[in-house]
């Protein structure tokens, strides 16, 4: 089904593996295609409640886009490719189910753009993080430049971007870009064991939790409408009386979904 990504459905949790070891996980178009994809499959199949997004191996996460592809590009078909990955990144980011980033190596470029799109990111302690668009003449294309600004402010992501230079993942950790910084044999198992605690709460309530707090993000300034809005469309659901039942009953819910 896929050319470029292995996936893999465990107890809820769909892994996807972008599979191109030899090119350090590059994103190209096949890539890019499959992801959107394989997020589509996130979105549609009621059997995965979450999803990890990795990279082959043990040196890289992504380690950025495939330069090969850019060098025929005029600046009309370079807007077209970074909208294309920004429309995935997008579908990424605004997922009614947690995805998460396991980074593994390097995320440069278009993979620290990718692992930003995720909920939130986990990272090995060989990963290295950075925006080295500058050193080709560009800028980052697909949110790079909006979604590090929100994560570790408007100073340090300057920096970063005009330096092109690398972090690794303690730093990373201490900006706030990762959540959490484990030794790579670690780093899948903490990542699946922190998305099958999520996969006890109520999926409609988490699916919620990511709307608003990408509206906070982004700045929306009807957020704290639409939290409320949000907030009562909750008690329209079967998992709302299961949890304040179970709470009162003191007992372990058991959410539908619904």
């Amino acid at each position: 089904m896929y050319q470029t990504l292995l996936t893999e459905l465990q107890d809820g949790t769909f892994l996807i593996t972008i599979n191109r070891p030899d090119k350090l996980n590059a994103l190209n178009k096949d890539v890019i295609a499959d992801l959107d994809k394989a997020i589509d499959e996130v979105y549609n199949n009621a059997e995965i409640k979450s999803a990890i997004i990795t990279g082959a191996g043990e040196k890289s996460f992504v380690a950025g886009a495939d330069i090969s592809e850019f060098i025929p590009l005029d600046a009309s078909g370079a807007e077209t490719l970074a909208k294309v990955g920004h429309n995935v990144f997008n579908k990424i980011e605004h997922a009614p189910k947690p995805i998460v980033a396991a980074v593994n190596g390097f995320a440069l470029g278009g993979g620290c753009e990718l692992a930003m799109s995720c909920h939130f990111r986990l990272a090995s302690e060989n990963a290295k993080f950075g925006q080295p668009e500058v050193n080709l003449g560009l800028i980052p294309g697909y949110g790079g430049t909006q979604r590090l600004t929100k994560l570790v402010g408007k100073g340090k992501a300057m920096e970063l971007m005009m330096t092109a230079d690398m972090i690794g993942a303690e730093e990373a950790k201490s900006l706030g870009l990762v959540n959490h910084v484990l030794p790579l044999a670690e780093l899948l198992s903490k990542t699946k064991e922190i998305l099958q605690k999520i996969q006890t709460k109520a999926p409609v309530a988490v699916g919620k939790v990511i709307a608003c707090v990408n509206d906070a993000a982004n700045c929306d300034d009807k957020g704290f409408d639409k939290e409320i809005s949000r907030f009562g469309e909750c008690f329209a659901t079967e998992d709302m009386r299961e949890g304040t039942g179970a709470f009162l009953e003191k007992r372990k819910a058991a959410f539908k979904g619904k």
